[in-house]
């Protein structure tokens, strides 16, 4: 391999990672950078995959001249691993590359985002859906105490309050005895760029997003998710849609036969801010958790300003 080659390889091997907390504007950053420098996004985010959860996931508008990927890929009543995002991501990059295009990953779920960067290399499992339904039913209180049993080394790492992520952690051990250690195989040269706001600052625009949510139809957009598909694995874990659930304005059937037969019954200005204080209590607690898994991670270069993040790119696809 030549020397032309091997700098044409590494040219097309590059990849924009945008990350940080919800709410701290990384949708409008990827959208610039990739008008700038001739890219396309693919989707990060673990709830924007969903088909018809829109408003409530603060969806970018993907009719735009940039091409995005990877959102609407998967109804609410699908269960979707992360082994089977990365398959779907890495493809897409991919293609991106092979177009002669920058391909930006943006999102805050950093399953998604560390698969992809670190090549992370699934163990070979089967989905139990008897077991998970089982499951589904415990708390996640419940779920840590059995992944305990199971597996003590993988407890100590989880997310003791991430339902989908137990229960698929028990799913593993039950069939190997224990989750073994993640081998990594990186596939890309990542540059990652991260978006991050104050508390108070990240506080006010959540709590803007909130109120614009229920302006842009939120309640009409889960009355419909919850007539069509029920209280699923996925809207009962999703912040912006649980919260209804959570409070008592939609009741808890699990069947979408019942939930079809529910009334759209408008609430009232109480509920509404109930809902508002909840969710953006919840969003602000999740914007937390993220940051706190995003700030071990050195790599991360944190962006001050649009021209700062502008001037990193093009240096390092040079």
């Amino acid at each position: 391999m030549n020397s032309q080659t091997k700098t044409n390889k590494t040219k097309t091997n590059k990849l924009i990672v945008i990350l940080g907390p919800t709410g701290a504007g990384k949708s409008d950053l990827a959208l610039k950078l990739a008008n700038d420098f001739n890219g396309e996004i693919v989707c990060a985010d673990s709830r924007q995959i969903y088909t018809e959860m829109t408003i409530g996931t603060a969806k970018p508008y993907t009719a735009q001249a940039v091409p995005h990927h990877l959102f609407d890929i998967v109804k609410p009543n699908e269960s979707f691993s992360v082994a089977q995002y990365q398959k779907l991501a890495i493809k897409t990059i991919k293609e991106i590359q092979k177009r002669g295009k920058l391909p930006f990953l943006v999102g805050g779920t950093a399953f998604y985002i560390y698969s992809v960067v670190e090549g992370w290399q699934f163990p070979k499992t089967k989905t139990l859906p008897q077991l998970r339904q089982r499951l589904e039913n415990k708390s996640p209180k419940e779920l840590f105490a059995l992944l305990r049993k199971l597996d003590p080394n993988r407890a100590k790492n989880i997310d003791k309050q991430n339902k989908r992520r137990l229960i698929r952690a028990i799913e593993i051990a039950k069939q190997l005895g224990a989750v073994p250690s993640i081998r990594k195989k990186p596939l890309f040269d990542c540059l990652l760029l991260g978006v991050g706001k104050n508390h108070q600052e990240l506080a006010k625009k959540i709590e803007k997003r909130t109120q614009e949510m229920f302006q842009l139809g939120l309640e009409k957009e889960v009355h419909t998710l919850i007539k069509k598909y029920g209280w699923t694995p996925v809207l009962q874990n999703s912040i912006g849609y649980s919260e209804w659930k959570e409070l008592g304005i939609l009741p808890s059937l699990s069947h979408p036969k019942q939930c079809a037969l529910l009334k759209s019954k408008p609430i009232n200005k109480t509920q509404k801010q109930a809902l508002q204080k909840l969710i953006t209590l919840h969003t602000l607690q999740f914007a937390k958790k993220q940051m706190t898994w995003f700030k071990k991670d050195k790599r991360i270069n944190w962006i001050k300003t649009k021209k700062q993040a502008f001037d990193l790119v093009k240096k390092f696809i040079q």
